[in-house]
């Protein structure tokens, strides 16, 4: 039987009947992954153990927050996130965020393809022998791409819950456990710092985690019953780990001084196993990556099947796991931050103070109609986010003590407040 799609289209009320455990299942297993394990890892030795974990958890709380507003945008209309973007930006003019969310997309989908590869890469050559990296990047690139044409009620449903989340918590705590085990945690806490990174911008590194799956978080958010139970399962959910897989990476450095951590979690008892039990639920990241480019694509044209945009994101993210070399991934969540967390200050405040949680949703899809503004862009949102991802830019560059996440979106927000009550447009 074919999957059915969704498109961009409000969701059918029969479609609609995720709950709160399906949505802390779903957001608690795209938290805990490979990717955000070497996050943490990144944050040691230039921080002590101490800072890092503060760090991560400020991080995570402020990150959470957008994040499940803009889910809760999707909950309560049955839209996708970049649809989400056409009452504040204009039809034509939710278009460049759609294509830079397709760019930011197709990366994850190749980062997530590279640290898959990498951990079964090793899995296979401690225990065979045998080493062949591209061989398992094309292995996952075609596995993601199966999931992302099931879709997400089968993935988080089928998949998710029954089996994966179940795997990875066990996997979880065994870990921890590993880590820690006949470690003195006084020592690791008392471990000087290096130097090179501040606790701001540190908190800027963990909140670009959250901030990062904002641009599709209501591509899942939209299938909810019940719009509170969406915001409260994807808040908690993320919450927990994102905590807990952040500060794993940093414990790893530390107490095992591993640099590569997925050496780390080989090194441990029982690490061969824990690492294929961890990457068969890190699958599930590479599907919502894969799965919301395609739908983004759709909101600039509907008339892409979904799974053939399924297919090509899928091999492009699959070339570029063949030549990206992964210590551009720091640098690739700063440029998330810079972009999206500014122009979510705008449509964050655009639906819940500007129009109070009402959107009208058959002109969302009425070109010339209540939100088309001056030939299908408002310039009042774009100049908001520009000022934003400005202030953004500025702030890591000459004032990286104040850390720039909080005061973009803020400004940005701001901003466009002011001049939506200013500037009126025809």
């Amino acid at each position: 039987m074919k999957p059915p799609e969704w498109g961009i289209e409000p969701v059918k009320s029969e479609y609609r009947y995720l709950g709160f455990l399906d949505y802390f299942v779903l957001w608690s297993s795209l938290s805990v992954g490979l990717l955000v394990f070497w996050a943490g890892s990144l944050l040691v030795p230039a921080l002590d153990l101490k800072s890092a974990l503060l760090a991560i958890v400020l991080g995570t709380i402020i990150g959470n927050l957008p994040l499940a507003f803009v889910g809760l945008i999707g909950s309560e209309c049955a839209i996708p996130t970049m649809v989400t973007v056409r009452p504040s930006f204009g039809i034509r003019g939710s278009y460049l965020p759609t294509a830079l969310n397709v760019l930011q997309l197709v990366g994850w989908t190749a980062f997530e393809i590279i640290v898959m590869a990498r951990a079964a890469d090793t899995i296979v050559t401690s225990v065979f022998g045998y080493s062949s990296f591209n061989l398992w990047v094309v292995f996952f690139a075609f596995i993601c791409a199966a999931m992302a044409i099931g879709g997400p009620l089968l993935v988080i449903r089928q998949w998710l819950e029954r089996f994966a989340i179940w795997i990875v918590y066990g996997t979880s705590v065994w870990i921890a456990y590993s880590i820690t085990a006949g470690q003195d945690l006084w020592r690791l806490l008392s471990i000087h710092p290096e130097g090179g990174i501040s606790l701001l911008y540190a908190i800027d590194l963990v909140v670009a985690m959250p901030i990062s799956w904002m641009p599709l978080v209501a591509d899942y958010g939209r299938f909810a019953k019940d719009p509170k139970a969406s915001l409260l399962g994807t808040y908690s959910g993320y919450f927990l780990g994102n905590v807990m897989f952040y500060g794993l990476g940093a414990l790893s450095v530390l107490a095992l001084g591993a640099a590569d951590p997925i050496a780390a979690i080989a090194a441990i008892a029982f690490g061969i196993p824990a690492l294929t039990l961890i990457l068969v639920d890190e699958t599930d990241n590479g599907f919502a990556d894969i799965y919301s480019a395609a739908v983004s694509i759709q909101n600039i044209s509907s008339r892409f099947k979904q799974w053939t945009l399924i297919i090509a994101i899928s091999f492009v993210g699959m070339i570029l796991a063949l030549v990206v070399p992964m210590d551009q991934y720091s640098w690739f969540l700063l440029w998330i931050g810079a972009v999206f967390i500014p122009l979510f200050g705008v449509v964050i405040i655009d639906y819940y103070l500007v129009r109070s949680r009402r959107y009208r949703i058959e002109e969302l899809y009425r070109l010339k109609g209540e939100y088309w503004y001056s030939r299908g862009v408002n310039p009042r949102a774009v100049l908001a986010w520009a000022i934003g991802v400005v202030t953004y830019f500025y702030i890591v560059n000459y004032a990286s003590w104040l850390g720039a996440s909080i005061p973009s979106l803020v400004v940005s927000a701001i901003v466009y407040l002011m001049v939506t009550k200013l500037w009126k447009i025809d």
